[in-house]
């Protein structure tokens, strides 16, 4: 934004006087930036400085009254009518889960083998187990048979049977059980070679024992070389990866009004126009509100215009004129201007720095030249405090003490 005077008949641009703020677009990307990713924290990698440059200069606008739009978006039909929504990109390909069929057929073939194994350490447990009770049973029908009936007796009555007949039975379906518990661990160390389901014939744990591994339906058993098909997701997943802007469109320009949105602390827009204006007398002020110019990419928003002519309504005297024209090129007018004086001061060293002076003291000495854009901080004048004047009630009177510390008489 520029202020400029004239003065018999030669318009001036005046440095002395003039500041600048430290804010600039890169605050405003940078704000919006951190409020969107915490409106959508899910969406962290998809929201980059770039896409939020391009909604800040797309979508984003100045309100006349910043406090009473914010109150304009409470109301639910102006937030659907006003609120706008930003595609992310997704992909809707899902990973295939498809598995071929060789591949399949060997993880069942090692499946089995583990089962087998499994069931041949728990077939060689439970015959130890049966071979030490077998042998306790035989100890104590040999007691009978060698005449100690008390001790048979006790023994007996510690395995919980009533008879020797009880006992007579239980020795024989042991031996049997144990019996076939040696068939079986001897056929499973005779045969090493992997069975395969439809080989295993009448072992049930094995087939149990798979399908609790991996459970199959009856039409992947019927059609192995059939490939399963993609997942259809329950929601809609463009809908998913979707923003909304809402407040944030009016949100991210303000901080050129309210720098202390973002926890800057230094004058806003109006309040620094309001501060170069100060500066000059009355008549003068007069003059250079007529020619109030706009320019520069922060002035690309729409509603600028009107914001910054309400600004200087609230500011200037009652019934006092004013004319704010806004730049046919706002971005390109720095570069103009400079490629301009460039050519107009191609002789004289002001204005310019020799590569000599550049690789002594390097790239931050062009914000000490005096041609550069320097920043000066503005401090308000703070009003002074009220300091109220004492009454009668507050004021104390001193009484001389004496050295015994008591009050006279």
């Amino acid at each position: 934004m520029i202020f400029s005077y004239c003065q018999s008949s030669l318009c001036r641009l005046d440095g002395k006087n003039c500041r600048r703020m430290n804010i600039g677009g890169f605050h405003a990307v940078t704000y919006l930036h951190r409020l969107m990713q915490l409106k959508y924290p899910g969406h962290v990698p998809a929201i980059t400085l770039s896409r939020m440059e391009e909604i800040l200069h797309e979508h984003c606008y100045v309100p006349d009254d910043y406090m009473e739009e914010l109150h304009k978006w409470r109301c639910p039909d102006y937030y659907e009518e006003n609120v706008h929504k930003m595609q992310l990109p997704f992909s809707s390909k899902l990973l295939s889960s498809a598995v071929p069929s060789e591949e399949k057929q060997e993880r069942r073939q090692q499946q089995l083998r583990r089962l087998q194994e499994l069931n041949a350490r728990r077939r060689e447990e439970k015959l130890q187990q049966d071979q030490e009770r077998l042998e306790r049973l035989l100890y104590v029908q040999e007691l009978l048979e060698d005449g100690h009936v008390e001790q048979f007796h006790k023994a007996l009555m510690e395995l919980n049977m009533d008879s020797a007949e009880e006992l007579q039975s239980y020795i024989h379906k042991l031996s049997m059980a144990v019996e076939q518990g040696r068939q079986r661990v001897l056929g499973d160390s005779i045969d090493s070679k992997p069975q395969t389901p439809e080989t295993v014939g009448g072992e049930t744990e094995d087939m149990e024992g798979i399908s609790e591994l991996e459970p199959l339906d009856s039409e992947e058993q019927m059609e192995p070389e059939k490939t399963m098909t993609s997942v259809q997701p329950m929601f809609n997943i463009a809908e998913y990866h979707q923003m909304y802007l809402g407040t944030e469109r009016i949100r991210a320009p303000e901080v050129l009004f309210q720098p202390s949105l973002i926890g800057e602390d230094q004058a806003g827009l109006a309040e620094t126009m309001q501060f170069v204006l100060d500066r000059y007398p009355q008549e003068v002020q007069q003059e250079m509100v007529q020619n109030v110019f706009l320019t520069g990419g922060n002035v690309m928003y729409p509603g600028i215009k009107a914001r910054m002519e309400k600004e200087l309504l609230q500011m200037r005297p009652f019934g006092s004129t004013f004319q704010v024209s806004l730049a046919s090129h706002p971005v390109l007018d720095t570069w103009k201007g400079a490629s301009d004086w460039a050519i107009q001061n191609l002789v004289t060293n002001e204005g310019w720095i020799s590569r000599k002076d550049y690789e002594e003291m390097g790239g931050e000495y062009l914000k000490e030249h005096v041609a550069s854009n320097s920043y000066t901080a503005i401090r308000l004048p703070k009003p002074a405090p009220r300091s109220a004047a004492p009454t009668n009630s507050q004021e104390t009177e001193t009484v001389p003490q004496s050295n015994t510390g008591a009050a006279p008489s």
